[in-house]
């Protein structure tokens, strides 16, 4: 039986990986966020001294990545983010990460019916044949604010102005690369989560899922 697959894709701050675990949880699929894989990669050049922009340097770190790699401390800090945006910019890390995403959804552990994988190229680029792609989205102003509210609640020193500073080059950079830009698929199911609750989300998601016939 062929694995249902659920594409999440978006900018940071908006919502995705919430919205990806809930569903995971949910519909009792396995769950992968992506974006850990380009952090952790970015994480590993700067332990090297090496910039996350030095090419030679990441890709020989994505092709090093190691599950355990995904359970470092320090992948939510601004410092992986910036380090995993400039990484994803690099076509020859983008290869090398592919064919383990591309693995997960098409073999999900423990023998779970599905998979839920977030990030910024699922849909378009990762799994273009997923049952459903879903593009989250919010307003600049609100992504920030959540940032904001986060890096708060998790005791770090944080300057609103200079997180949406850092949310805006992030986006830029994202949405003009070369290779797998940010931007909904043709077929993506897109959502504006600006004025919504996670609860509200998730509702309107399953409810998208459950009438296409998918669970």
């Amino acid at each position: 039986m062929t694995a249902i697959v659920i594409a999440v894709d978006g900018p940071a701050a908006a919502g995705k990986g919430t919205l990806a675990r809930r569903l995971a949880d949910t519909l009792g699929m396995a769950y992968l966020d992506t974006g850990l894989l380009y952090r952790a990669v970015g994480m590993k050049v700067l332990d090297t001294g090496a910039s996350p922009a030095d090419a030679d340097a990441a890709t020989a770190a994505a092709r090093a990545l190691r599950f355990d790699d995904l359970r470092r401390s320090d992948l939510r800090s601004d410092a992986a983010a910036d380090a995993a945006s400039r990484v994803a910019a690099i076509p020859t890390v983008r290869k090398a990460l592919l064919g383990f995403q591309r693995s997960f959804a098409a073999t999900p552990p423990d023998n779970a019916p599905g998979a839920v994988l977030d990030g910024r190229d699922i849909g378009s680029v990762v799994c273009p044949d997923a049952s459903i792609k879903i593009f989250i989205t919010a307003s600049e102003a609100v992504r920030a604010a959540r940032r904001h509210r986060e890096l708060r609640q998790r005791g770090l020193a944080a300057i609103h102005s200079r997180v949406l500073a850092d949310m805006r080059e992030r986006d830029a950079r994202d949405s003009s690369r070369a290779v797998a830009p940010l931007k909904p698929v043709e077929d993506a199911f897109v959502i504006d989560t600006s004025d919504l609750n996670p609860d509200m989300v998730l509702a309107v998601v399953l409810e998208t899922i459950r009438a296409r016939g998918l669970v």
